[in-house]
């Protein structure tokens, strides 16, 4: 097939920033790869395919557009351009109550829809969106930066080492039971045991007394971090699919995971769900050397998940090319594009900003901790 020209709706921010930024950096790394042409903005004449990944305002979310400036970009610009969403939110997560209905209002301008897990489709099935509109596509990470490569193993004699990390420091991801863990350590029959460390940021006056407390990390360093470790814990709760869980299985490590959200979608069969702290611990310790194999067969990485991503693309662009028709971009067309030429480095600009005020606000936290 020839090249496609395709834009991502998403900035791109090189460090730990979550996993719907990481998600974009692999499909852009992968698309190149492959020899087609990425870009973040509306400012081209000749997109063929645009990928939604947050109808959201820029000042809510890592957006570099939305359904509404699509819908103005196909009446403008190019009626014959394909148009993807991809979903990987809702109000269930954050306990929101503005983003479902944001979402399938978004759904409208897209040729198709893709979920980050079947859990988080229903909810948008639920609400009236079209099923056969609709495809779910597990998300992975990069298996050449995540794998099990030089990682430990538990011999069953030494100090369990249990970890987890997350970018969010919203209450969801797991808070509670983290503390749990936390106090079990006063315990002497587990601190003789188990040690617990956290990699990323903490809700606001939150602490641990008893674990390992790591700044965020991204790419190689947190790989290497997780596999200085034997199990993954995650008690996030409603996450539509997160990262956080498959870094850890492609790094080799079983997890005692909650069943809540898309998560045990990832990681049914790869470790214990957490019901009782303490028996989840105890089985997935006796169950340790049976995991370690199955995490040998873990399918979801960051290659994989792009080239169902590219499948779809290749056939909503085949298909919308035969519906093509002749469009001479307008003078109010050409305006649009210079106006989001221009936008794009103005919105570059707050971006920055933007993230000097985020590192600012970690900063004090930790100073005030």
């Amino acid at each position: 097939m020839d090249y496609m020209k395709v834009s991502i709706g998403s900035r791109i921010v090189e460090g730990p920033w979550g996993g719907g930024n990481l998600f974009a950096i692999n499909l852009r790394d992968y698309l190149i790869k492959k020899g087609h042409k990425v870009v973040f903005d509306l400012a081209h004449s000749d997109i063929d395919l645009i990928l939604l990944t947050d109808p959201r305002s820029k000042k809510e979310s890592s957006s570099t557009f939305n359904h509404i400036d699509i819908l103005k970009y196909k009446n403008l610009v190019n009626p014959n351009v394909s148009v993807v969403q991809r979903v990987n939110e809702c109000d269930e997560r954050k306990n929101t109550n503005n983003i479902n209905q944001l979402y399938l209002e978004a759904s409208n301008v897209s040729d198709h829809v893709i979920f980050v897990s079947s859990w988080l489709r229903e909810i948008y099935l639920n609400l009236g969106l079209k099923k056969e509109k609709t495809s779910v596509i597990l998300a992975g990470s990069n298996k050449s930066i995540f794998n099990d490569k030089n990682g430990l193993n538990w011999n069953g004699k030494e100090k369990l080492k249990i970890v987890t990390h997350h970018w969010s420091s919203h209450e969801n991801k797991g808070f509670k039971v983290y503390k749990e863990l936390d106090n079990l350590l006063e315990k002497k029959e587990w601190s003789e045991k188990i040690q617990f460390s956290y990699i990323g940021n903490l809700p606001h006056n939150f602490e641990f007394k008893n674990s390992i407390k790591v700044q965020p990390l991204h790419g190689a360093r947190l790989a290497n971090k997780l596999k200085d470790n034997h199990i993954y814990i995650t008690a996030s709760k409603n996450e539509p699919s997160g990262n956080h869980h498959i870094e850890a299985a492609q790094c080799g490590l079983p997890i005692i995971y909650l069943k809540s959200g898309g998560i045990p979608e990832y990681c049914k069969g790869f470790g214990v769900e957490l019901l009782d702290l303490e028996e989840s611990i105890s089985k997935i310790t006796s169950e340790y050397e049976f995991y370690k194999k199955e995490l040998k067969k873990y399918p979801f990485n960051s290659e994989e998940m792009c080239d169902q991503f590219l499948e779809i693309f290749e056939m909503i662009d085949l298909e919308n090319k035969n519906k093509w028709v002749n469009f001479p971009v307008s003078f109010s067309g050409k305006l649009y594009l210079i106006n989001n030429f221009i936008r794009k480095y103005i919105n570059f600009s707050n971006f920055l900003n933007d993230i000097k005020s985020r590192i600012k606000k970690v900063i004090i936290r930790k100073n005030e901790s």
